[in-house]
């Protein structure tokens, strides 16, 4: 398929995922909301992929929000149906099997920084700014905001950042557990976020989705469930090429040739 909005390319087993609007800030709009649910889909399909990375494109914005200028003139069921649209993406980088990098640089706002929670590892340049303005547009976050940020960094943190509309700091964000690293510029967060996906992409695809599965699985369990979910994935994968590959390698002194399965 061909994108009007975003970037795809794929290389190396890592897939770079770019919003690609920058004279609107990388902002959000259905059409950009299709175009990466359709990427998504071709990416998790796709088993030479074996780590995504979503930015935006430029140094200004990650994603600056979603597109006030369409939302403007919604009523409440388009509005919610535009919500479920959103939360369908959410969701879906949730369940990938395929672990998510969100590379954020510049402005990460309402839908924008809903985004990057919904990855599994976030980076950021010094010059991000997170936040959740909604409110001083007489509306709330939509696309999962109020829910990611409170299982993230606490009910406290949560209502603070969402209640004022604030922006904070790629510093402060890190100082709450929304941000893994902050790096000095665009060039030095691209950097980092494929050395991490190198890294993810020479490990087992089988471990590392079930691993996924379980963190994003358990915590939603009460530790005796989780617990119990975990040893049922951990030994499932005995039976899997990739266990019987990885631990053979050790043993042999060789580096592990994976082939998920």
């Amino acid at each position: 398929m061909e994108y009007k909005n975003i970037v795809l390319k794929i290389e190396d087993n890592i897939a770079l995922l770019t919003v690609n609007r920058p004279k609107a800030l990388n902002a959000l709009n259905s059409e950009v909301l299709s175009e990466l649910e359709c990427a998504l889909y071709e990416i998790e399909n796709n088993d030479d992929v074996k780590c995504v990375i979503i930015t935006g494109d430029g140094e200004k914005a990650f994603v600056a929000g979603a597109d006030i200028k369409e939302m403007l003139g919604m009523d409440a069921i388009a509005a919610a149906e535009f919500a479920k649209k959103g939360h369908s993406i959410i969701r879906f980088i949730r369940k990938m099997k395929k672990p998510v990098i969100a590379a954020v640089n510049g402005y990460a706002l309402g839908g924008g920084f809903e985004l990057a929670l919904a990855c599994d590892i976030i980076y950021a340049s010094e010059n991000a700014k997170l936040g959740f303005p909604e409110v001083t547009l007489g509306i709330m976050p939509g696309f999962g905001g109020t829910q990611n940020l409170v299982r993230i960094c606490g009910e406290k943190i949560a209502n603070e950042l969402i209640f004022t509309g604030q922006m904070i700091s790629a510093v402060r964000a890190k100082e709450i557990n929304v941000v893994c690293e902050v790096l000095k510029d665009k060039e030095s967060l691209m950097d980092r976020a494929f050395e991490t996906a190198k890294k993810i992409a020479s490990n087992s695809p089988k471990g590392v989705a079930f691993a996924k599965s379980a963190i994003l699985t358990g915590v939603n369990m009460n530790l005796s469930e989780a617990l119990d979910y975990e040893s049922t994935l951990f030994g499932l994968l005995f039976n899997t090429e990739d266990q019987k590959e990885g631990m053979s390698a050790f043993v042999e002194k060789r580096k592990a040739k994976f082939k998920g399965k």
